[in-house]
C-alpha cells in the first residue's frame, strides 16, 4: 500500500505543531505527538510513564546505563527489569513503522525522519523561527513571562538535540539532515504550511 510521510522537527516556539496541524487539513492526513505514547505503552504493555519520562530527551547519566526510574514504583517494572533508552525508543519506533505501513500521516518529532529514513515516499522538514518570535509564542501559549519562557526554550533546545542527535548519529536542526528547512518568522503559519503542501506534492507525485 502506497502510503506519503511528512516529518516535522521543530524548535519549540517555532510553529512546528500549527504547521502540522494546518497539513493535516489540507493533506487529510493523521498527524501522531503524543499519542504515540499511549500507543507504545498499550502495544507493549509497558507503563506509559516510562516513556513519558523519556519523551525527546535522555538524560547523560542514562547513557549505556538504566533509564532514570525515581518515583516509579515496583509495580511499575516491565517483567521485572530495567528498561533502557534504546529499548524504549525502539519499541516506540516499532509504532512509528507500523503507522507508516498502513497510512499516510505526520509524525511531530521523535526522530521519525530517522526512523522511518528507508520509506519510500517521506518529505521532513525542520521548522525555526527567530528567538524573539519563539520567546512570544511561548510566552502566550505557556502563560509565562518573556524571561521563564527564554529559559525553557534553552533548556528544550538543549534536550531535542541530545535526544535527536544520540539517537540518529546526526545533527539536529541541521540543514543536512532534512529535506527542508525553513523559518516561520519569515513566512508565517499559513503561509509555510503552504510552501510545504507544494513541495510535499511534486515530491510525493515523483516518487512513484
Amino acid at each position: 500500500m502506497k502510503t506519503n510521510i511528512i516529518t516535522v522537527g521543530r524548535q519549540p516556539g517555532s510553529g512546528g505543531r500549527l504547521i502540522a496541524a494546518r497539513l493535516s487539513e489540507m493533506l487529510g492526513y493523521q498527524v501522531y505527538d503524543k499519542e504515540l505514547l499511549n500507543m507504545a505503552s498499550r502495544e507493549s504493555g509497558v507503563n506509559k510513564e516510562f516513556f513519558e519520562k523519556m519523551d525527546e530527551k535522555v538524560s547523560h547519566s542514562t547513557f549505556g546505563g538504566l533509564f532514570g526510574l525515581r518515583g516509579v514504583s515496583g509495580e511499575d517494572f516491565y517483567s521485572g527489569y530495567y528498561l533502557s533508552n534504546e529499548t524504549l525508543f525502539q519499541i516506540q519506533s516499532d509504532v512509528i513503522r507500523r503507522i507508516a505501513e498502513e497510512k499516510s500521516a505526520i509524525f511531530l518529532g521523535r526522530c521519525a525522519d530517522y526512523v522511518l529514513k528507508d520509506h519510500p515516499s517521506i518529505l521532513s522538514i525542520f521548522v525555526s523561527a527567530d528567538l524573539p518570535d519563539r520567546i512570544q509564542r511561548v510566552a502566550k501559549y505557556m502563560d509565562y513571562s518573556e524571561h521563564k519562557a527564554k529559559e525553557w526554550i534553552a533548556k528544550m533546545d538543549k534536550k531535542r538535540k541530545s535526544y535527536y542527535d544520540y539517537f540518529s548519529n546526526k545533527s539536529w536542526g541541521d540543514a543536512s539532515s532534512y529535506h527542508l528547512c525553513l523559518n516561520t518568522s519569515v513566512l508565517g503559519i499559513e503561509s509555510s504550511a503552504k510552501l510545504i503542501f507544494s513541495f510535499a506534492q511534486e515530491l510525493f507525485a515523483n516518487k512513484y
